[in-house]
């Protein structure tokens, strides 16, 4: 191991060349950096910043290059391409409600060539991770306290570098492991119920919810199979314009839900559990607590309509735990989806600076978040264990999974190549997490053989489903009764196999899991061979032609298989 100690800045030598970290503005702060080769063979550098008082921390920014050997893409769990981009357009951050600090640079055979990670997934961090184009560089920095913070006195992180070539998806699952088990991360526990089939309202009713028609509905879907219902936003107003200036009463609008608790047991009575959407952080202009909360804001969004709480509060903590706590138990609920956590974010000047942080018991944003949503967890379980939280895109990374269970891909309407992208992904960075899709919908004038293909693209996760099936043909219902019944009878493999997606660079144009008694592929682009093992196989057929070519044993045959379907090999 190597160490020392700079005033203002520290050098050290890895494997992959000279890693550098400097402080702005030091101002008494001392920083100490270290380099270690873990017990895996990954190198870890250590960064540790002091101050004999508490002060706001520097300014910290770790950067280095790397030779563009190797390293044809980059990957990061919310992308949407895979593509290198320059150094002067490639710049993103991560905290605890965005995304997470770990980018892979592969090449097009499914091999990584290097990889970083660090440990700090609740606090802001500023990435940087482009081409140079003087010399086809990699140019990679992080920073750390580049936006407003609260004054502390020690700090300590830790960064981990993989220059070993392996699989790609490995390389992800390491990293994200190591994250979590050194930044001491304990995963919300996963109830078997987090998998099942789920109807969502949003993309069929959007805000024009009725506790009669939801009930139609659904008694619909659970005859097809679907075991959880997701009432989305517009049960606590009566106004559809899909704005949020009526957040933050929650108080159920009583002409569309006149009796809410007996609405969720008749729901539970057909075998479906029931979960209510709330947008945490809103407080609306036009709800009675936009005038309680004034003061305690992080800023307003006149686009939306509603201001976004401080939870930095203790009585905004108090308010928002009690709010989902009264829910529960009044209406015996099944779970929630906390919509919209990354909106908790400062814009400017943070405004508890300049009041000295008058009435905040935590001074930090990010952890007061990390706080919050910790509150809320411990009250929830306290009342029922087995809760469902769903969280979305992008707030994913490690941290979040400490408060929920069900992580879903962000809003892509009709865009099932996005589906089947973000879920492949979240799958590779989220452990035992049940990932979602995001909801499925289609136009019924589609046949529904290709309706299937939005299905199939998603079978990697727990489907959700938004379609207004009152509406649906028979031959589209019989289509999704098909395909639920497939993810069941196959659900271990498909939801706990060894998951194994390949070219992210082409979004995924094959996808394999693999358990002890069988291996499912996705087979989602024509004109590929597809290698098949001599294990028990099926392949899902999403390829758009009605044959596809396989290697099995050394031979090279040709399989008739329908698109739309799937094929027993």
């Amino acid at each position: 191991m190597t160490s020392m100690i700079f005033a203002a800045a520290a050098v050290a030598t890895f494997s992959f060349g000279e890693v550098k970290v400097d402080c702005e503005e030091r101002d008494g702060w001392k920083l100490a950096f270290s380099r270690e080769v873990a017990p895996d063979g990954a190198e870890i550098a250590k960064i540790t910043l002091d101050c004999a008082e508490e002060k706001l921390p520097p300014k910290t920014r770790l950067s280095f290059t790397v030779p563009q050997v190797g390293m044809d893409y980059t990957w990061n769990v919310n992308t949407g391409d895979c593509g290198m981009r320059p150094n002067w357009g490639a710049r993103s951050h991560t905290e605890v409600a965005q995304g997470m600090p770990v980018f892979v640079y592969f090449d097009g055979n499914d091999t990584s060539h290097f990889s970083v990670a660090a440990e700090e997934c609740v606090r802001h961090l500023n990435h940087l991770e482009g081409i140079r184009e003087e010399g086809s560089l990699i140019e990679i920095g992080i920073g750390w306290f580049e936006t407003p913070e609260a004054p502390i006195s020690h700090y300590e992180t830790r960064v981990r570098f993989d220059a070993r070539a392996k699989g790609f998806a490995d390389a992800v699952r390491e990293a994200v492991s190591w994250i979590e088990k050194t930044a001491g991360i304990v995963p919300c526990r996963v109830p078997a119920a987090a998998c099942d089939p789920l109807y969502s309202s949003w993309y069929c009713f959007h805000q024009d919810v009725h506790d009669t028609e939801i009930e139609a509905e659904l008694a619909i879907a659970a005859k097809l199979g679907m075991k959880t219902f997701i009432l989305d936003d517009g049960w606590q107003m009566e106004d559809t314009s899909r704005g949020y200036a009526f957040c933050g009463d929650w108080q159920v609008a009583p002409r569309l839900f006149p009796d809410m608790a007996a609405h969720v047991k008749r729901v539970q009575d057909m075998g479906v559990k029931y979960m209510v959407w709330y947008s945490v952080p809103f407080v609306g202009q036009k709800s009675a607590n936009y005038e309680h909360f004034k003061g305690k804001y992080l800023n307003e969004n006149q686009g939306i309509g509603a201001a976004v709480l401080d939870p930095r509060f203790p009585e905004v903590r108090k308010f928002l735990v009690d709010t989902y706590v009264k829910a529960l138990k009044d209406w015996n609920i099944d779970g929630f989806k906390l919509d919209f956590i990354d909106s908790f974010a400062i814009w400017g000047e943070d405004p508890a600076a300049k009041e000295n942080y008058a009435g905040r018991d935590i001074k930090s944003l990010p952890l007061a978040v990390d706080l919050l949503m910790t509150e809320v967890k411990n009250a929830l379980t306290a009342i029922k264990p087995d809760i469902l939280v769903e969280f979305r895109q992008s707030y994913v990374g490690p941290a979040i999974r400490k408060y929920g269970n069900m992580l879903r891909v962000g809003d892509c309407p009709g865009n099932m190549r996005r589906n089947r992208f973000a879920i492949a992904n979240l799958r590779l960075a989220s452990g035992g997490t049940a990932v979602h899709s995001d909801m499925l919908e289609w136009n019924f004038a589609e046949s529904p053989e290709h309706a299937a293909l939005y299905v199939i693209n998603s079978m990697f996760g727990v489907v959700q489903y938004s379609v207004m099936l009152r509406n649906a043909p028979k031959e589209h219902r019989a289509m999704v009764e098909k395909w639920i019944k497939f993810s069941q009878d196959h659900r271990d493999t498909l939801l706990n196999g060894k998951l194994t997606p390949h070219h992210p660079e082409l979004q995924y144009p094959v996808i394999e899991a693999e358990s002890d008694k069988e291996v499912i592929i996705g087979l989602y682009d024509d004109g590929r061979i597809v290698d098949v093992p001599e294990k028990k196989t099926f392949v899902m057929n999403a390829s758009g032609k009605d044959s596809f070519v396989i290697r099995r044993g050394g031979k090279i045959s040709e399989v008739a298989c329908k698109s739309g379907d799937w094929i027993e090999l």
